[in-house]
């Protein structure tokens, strides 16, 4: 690693989209100064799907061809063989995320071992990001325990994660630090008293909280709000730290905590990001993907039955839609489903993306010629019909209906069905506006990811969750759908990532 790159410690690392984002930040001329030194996650596949990227990263940087990695993509060879073909990218990626799944707070001693040693031979910028999973944040302060006679922080798991985080910060001392984390972390109390002015306090003093010695102060920036004193930023609300990303070029209603921690020696104050001309649509941002069908979880599956099944649906539905909006709008619908449907798909769609052409560049491999991770989930009969129901509903009223405007005919069987408490129970994606937050839940049963296209009929791909989410398409994920679901759920968009990325690289080489 050479002087002039910038070295990136990833921790809570996911399947990578923050390190993705990062490390693909350029320079006004063009150079890519980040290289992830380490990638830390504890989770087996987010860690399979990390060391895959982390491979095609270092073929990348070497300029090395891509052609076996692209086989692979392909199904023409196996992630085994490709390893196999190039030992000494896979000996590095494998190196990267530290030959498998570790977690801080159980693995520490080579944790630390790898990241004073990254330290010690790189003479350049530090740079370390990620967040502790939010449990952690309850149990940032040292003295909310006090009074708790059967509290042993010693055998709390999540104290560790905490503290660890600050320990990375003293062994590293970066000049940067990236930390991400949900919105709840603003109001979230303990014994009564809202913890993250607290946080603010350790995280810009971490020696204090590790008791380790010379350990540098920090600045906390927020990338949304200016800072009216840049010297010794203080902010007056905890929100200013909120971060939209539907602001900023994501087509997903996203928000959550971002903190950007400057070392005290750094005079140079941070730019926030610059808000979007355009938000991002979810019909833009997946329309180009190919068309699937859904298909049965409670039957014997076939493409004939599902057709038959969305055809009666159709009409059915036709009815009802008549009854509940006037004629014209219900007729105006096409609800009969798409014939001849696959319920996974590889191969490249004839239709032109419609997202802006910065996103374009972002999504879109020239030579990846393949669609990856395209694939649909089962669901039963009759929440066909409702899929169906709440995409024909957004059609013309361009929002997802609650649980009260579904007919009693469409009312699933749940006790608590009509007293409002899951009046979301089942949510489209409306086609002229961003999505509503992915998250992990999409592994369970996408009611809450209902396509906005009726004749197809399902849920959301993980390729268009991770298309939302501003995955590149080349970006493949690893494990079971299930597994994929979560990752991509889990993940920071990497787009918004890249954009961090530059605000730090304008903060390193001013």
């Amino acid at each position: 690693m050479e002087n002039g790159e910038i070295l990136v410690i990833d921790l809570f690392a996911g399947p990578g989209g923050l390190g993705e984002g990062i490390s693909a930040a350029q320079t006004s001329d063009g150079k890519s100064p980040f290289q992830i030194g380490i990638s830390v996650e504890k989770d087996f596949h987010a860690h399979k799907t990390l060391t895959t990227r982390a491979f095609f990263r270092s073929l990348k940087t070497k300029s090395q061809p891509l052609d076996n990695y692209y086989n692979y993509l392909h199904g023409k060879i196996t992630r085994d063989k490709l390893f196999e073909l190039h030992p000494d990218i896979a000996t590095e990626a494998n190196q990267e995320t530290l030959n498998g799944a570790k977690e801080l707070g159980k693995d520490n001693k080579l944790i630390h071992k790898r990241i004073k040693d990254l330290v010690k031979e790189h003479k350049g910028p530090k740079v370390l990001i990620g967040g502790p999973p939010c449990q952690a944040y309850s149990l940032a302060g040292r003295s909310r325990n006090a009074g708790n006679k059967s509290y042993v922080a010693e055998e709390d798991t999540r104290h560790f994660l905490y503290k660890e985080y600050l320990e990375v910060i003293c062994l590293a001392k970066p000049d940067i630090f990236v930390m991400e984390n949900v919105r709840g972390i603003l109001t979230a109390k303990v014994n009564g008293q809202v913890m993250f002015p607290q946080i603010l306090e350790d995280l810009r003093s971490p020696g204090s909280v590790t008791k380790h010695k010379k350990i540098p102060k920090y600045k906390i920036y927020s990338l949304v709000v200016d800072a009216e004193n840049p010297e010794d930023p203080q902010y007056k609300d905890s929100a200013d730290f909120l971060i939209r990303c539907e602001q900023y070029g994501i087509p997903q209603a996203r928000h959550r905590v971002i903190l950007l921690g400057v070392r005290e020696d750094i005079k140079t104050t941070p730019e926030t990001l610059k808000l979007c001309d355009h938000q991002v649509s979810v019909e833009q941002a997946i329309s180009d993907l190919p068309n699937l069908r859904s298909g049965f979880s409670k039957q014997k599956d076939n493409a004939k039955d599902w057709e038959t099944a969305v055809t009666k649906n159709a009409a059915k539905l036709k009815r009802i839609l008549k009854k509940q909006f006037d004629q014209e709008s219900a007729n105006s619908l096409n609800l009969k489903p798409k014939i001849g449907l696959s319920r996974i798909e590889t191969a490249l769609s004839d239709k032109t993306p419609a997202m802006p052409e910065s996103l374009k560049a972002w999504y879109i491999d020239p030579n990846l010629n393949v669609v990856l991770n395209h694939e649909t989930r089962g669901h039963m009969v009759d929440d066909l019909l409702r899929y169906a129901y709440c995409a024909a509903y957004a059609q013309i009223e361009s929002s997802s209906p609650k649980s009260r405007h579904f007919p009693k005919e469409l009312a699933p069987a749940h006790a608590n069905w009509d007293t409002g408490t899951h009046a979301d129970r089942f949510r489209v994606q409306v086609a002229n506006k961003y999505a509503t937050t992915v998250t992990s839940h999409i592994s369970k049963d996408g009611h809450y990811f209902v396509h906005y296209d009726p004749q197809q009929c399902r849920s959301l791909s993980v390729r268009e969750a991770a298309r939302l989410q501003t995955f590149p398409d080349n970006y493949i994920f690893e494990g079971t759908r299930t597994n994929q679901y979560v990752q991509v759920g889990n993940a920071v968009p990497p787009y918004l990532a890249q954009q961090i990325g530059k605000i730090i690289i304008q903060l390193i080489f001013p």
